[in-house]
């Protein structure tokens, strides 16, 4: 069973593959994740719509009937910027991989793929998801004072967070191979 220290997503599995899509559900429910899934992209699509901000994890198939993956990763990110979405294929191209990148997408992962790849990609979405929640926390609190009038400590958690987030982002990057960020 995967185990999960973070405070679980609401994920959305989107697949055509029953297989598979059932596989990935009760992968989610078993990690303490609140599940929904949809066979195709326009189901997904107007489960998003109708609720904006339910999902904090979408894992979509590149590849769907009606509205395919990048179109449900533009319906999620336009729906909620925070959400993480991980697009997976078994027609894996660069350019498909770059698209998905630039429209948003957390990761990108090849079919066949392991629960153990998706148990690390979640596990890095929900320290990042923390990390961003903290950062809003922060600044809201920071509105309207000056930071060297703030409370004691708060350019310090400030550099802590800065360093947390570049180290995410240095992992991100040697996972997926993008050596330009380094």
């Amino acid at each position: 069973m995967p185990q999960t220290a973070h405070r679980p997503f609401h994920v959305l599995v989107v697949d055509d593959e029953p297989d598979v899509r059932d596989l990935l559900v009760e992968y989610f429910r078993e990690a303490g994740h609140e599940v929904s899934s949809a066979a195709d992209g326009t189901e997904a699509v107007a489960d998003i719509t109708r609720n904006p901000t339910k999902y904090g994890l979408v894992i979509s198939d590149l590849q769907l009937p009606g509205i395919d993956g990048l179109g449900v990763l533009k319906a999620a990110k336009a729906a909620n910027p925070s959400v993480a979405v991980i697009i997976v294929t078994g027609y894996a191209s660069v350019d498909s991989a770059v698209r998905a990148v630039r429209l948003g997408a957390y990761d990108y992962l090849t079919k066949p793929f392991t629960l153990g790849q998706i148990d690390v990609i979640v596990g890095r979405a929900a320290e990042r998801q923390a990390l961003e929640a903290e950062n809003r926390q922060l600044a809201r609190k920071m509105e309207g004072r000056d930071l060297p009038e703030a409370a004691p400590g708060i350019a310090e958690q400030l550099d802590s967070i800065d360093r947390r987030l570049s180290r995410i982002e240095r992992v991100l990057s040697e996972l997926t191979g993008d050596r330009s960020r380094l």
